[in-house]
C-alpha cells in the first residue's frame, strides 16, 4: 500500500490554515475537474484531490493523519504503526461517504471502519439538542483486565484555533477499568461527549480498549499465549517448573517426551469473566551452546548413544 502525501497533493504546507486548505482545493478542483479540464490524467488527479481534501478539511482526520509524522514520502510502501490513533478523541461520524468508492486503500485503512462511527449521528438524528457522542481508543495493561483498576488517561481532541490552524487540546479523565474487560470492548462514560445545545443533555464518550504490547504474553480474545523456553532434558524427561502469569507464578507440569511447539493449557487462567479464558503455554526447546570441550563431549555422546534422526519422516 502506497503512502499518500495529502499536503503535497493539495500544494499546501503542513501548518497551513484551514482557510488556506479550502482555498487550495477550490483552485485545484477547477483546474482538474474532468468536465472542463484538458490536463493529462485530470480525472485521476481530481479523485486524489477529493481524497486529500476529505482529510485536510476535517480537523479530526487531519490531526490523526499528522500523527503519522512528516517523514513518509509519497508512494512509499506504508503500513500504519500499531495503535497509531490511540489517545485521540473523535466525535461520531467517521468520514463522509459521498465519494468513498473512489478513495484509496490508504484512506480506507486510516479512516474506514475503525475511525469514529456514523451510527451515533444517525441514532440521534431526531434529537438535535443532544450533544454528539465521542470515541477514543485507549491502551491499558493486560494486568488491569485481571484485577480491574482505576487509571488516569489523557485524551487529545483536535480543534481549530483562532488563527485557523489545527491544534490538539488535551483533557484527563479518571476511568474505572472493569475486571475482565477484553480487547475491543467499549467502556461508556455517560455525559463525557460534546455538550448539548439549549439545555440538552451531553453526549457520551466511548473508550475502545486495546492492550499494550506485552513482552511476555500474546492476547487472542479472552485467551493468553505464553512462549515458554525449556531445556532439552525438561522436555524429554518431564519436569515441574514455575511459569509467570498476569496474577503471579504458577507450577506447570511438563509431560515426558514433549516436543517443541507442544501447547499446554491452563484452563480458566485467561482473562476472567463468567466464561473465563485460558492460558496456553507453548514449549520452545532451547539447546545449550557447545562452547566448551565438556559440552562438545556431551553432544558427541548423545550423537552416538541416541541414534536420533529428526528427518526420518522425510525419507532422508
Amino acid at each position: 500500500m502506497d503512502y499518500k502525501d495529502y499536503y503535497k497533493i493539495m500544494g499546501v504546507e503542513r501548518d497551513a490554515k484551514q482557510e488556506d486548505v479550502k482555498r487550495a482545493y477550490r483552485k485545484l478542483a477547477r483546474k482538474y475537474h474532468p468536465d472542463v479540464s484538458k490536463e493529462k490524467d485530470a480525472e485521476e488527479k481530481f479523485k486524489e484531490l477529493g481524497e486529500a481534501y476529505e482529510v485536510l478539511k476535517d480537523p479530526e482526520k487531519r490531526a490523526a493523519y499528522d500523527q503519522l509524522g512528516a517523514n513518509w514520502q509519497a508512494g512509499q510502501d506504508f503500513q500504519p504503526p500499531p495503535n497509531w490513533d490511540a489517545g485521540f478523541e473523535f466525535s461520531g461520524g467517521g468520514y463522509t461517504r459521498a465519494d468513498n468508492a473512489a478513495f484509496s486503500d490508504f484512506f480506507e485503512t486510516l479512516f474506514g471502519q475503525g475511525f469514529g462511527s456514523s451510527h451515533d449521528r444517525r441514532a440521534y438524528a431526531g434529537y438535535q439538542a443532544r450533544g454528539e457522542d465521542h470515541h477514543a481508543k485507549v491502551l491499558i495493561d493486560l494486568e488491569d483486565s485481571y484485577q480491574g483498576a482505576e487509571r488516569e488517561i489523557a485524551l487529545r481532541t483536535p480543534a481549530v484555533d483562532s488563527d485557523g490552524r489545527v491544534i490538539n487540546k488535551e483533557r484527563k479523565l479518571s476511568v474505572k477499568i472493569p475486571k475482565g474487560v477484553k480487547q475491543g470492548q467499549k467502556i461508556r462514560l455517560v455525559g463525557q461527549g460534546s455538550p448539548g445545545m439549549g439545555g440538552g443533555e451531553s453526549g457520551d464518550l466511548y473508550l475502545e480498549i486495546e492492550f499494550k504490547p506485552h513482552v511476555v504474553y500474546r492476547v487472542e480474545s479472552k485467551d493468553i499465549y505464553l512462549n515458554l523456553p525449556v531445556t532439552p532434558w525438561e522436555a524429554a524427561l518431564g519436569s515441574s517448573i514455575k511459569i509467570p502469569t498476569p496474577l503471579g507464578k504458577l507450577d506447570l507440569k511438563i509431560p515426558p517426551n514433549s516436543s517443541g511447539g507442544r501447547k499446554l493449557r491452563l484452563k480458566g487462567q485467561g482473562i476472567p469473566g463468567a466464561s473465563p479464558g485460558d492460558i496456553y503455554v507453548i514449549l520452545q526447546i532451547i539447546l545449550p551452546s557447545a562452547d566448551s570441550e565438556s559440552a562438545k563431549k556431551l553432544y558427541r555422546a548423545m550423537e552416538q548413544e541416541l541414534a536420533f534422526n529428526p528427518r526420518s519422516e522425510l525419507g532422508v
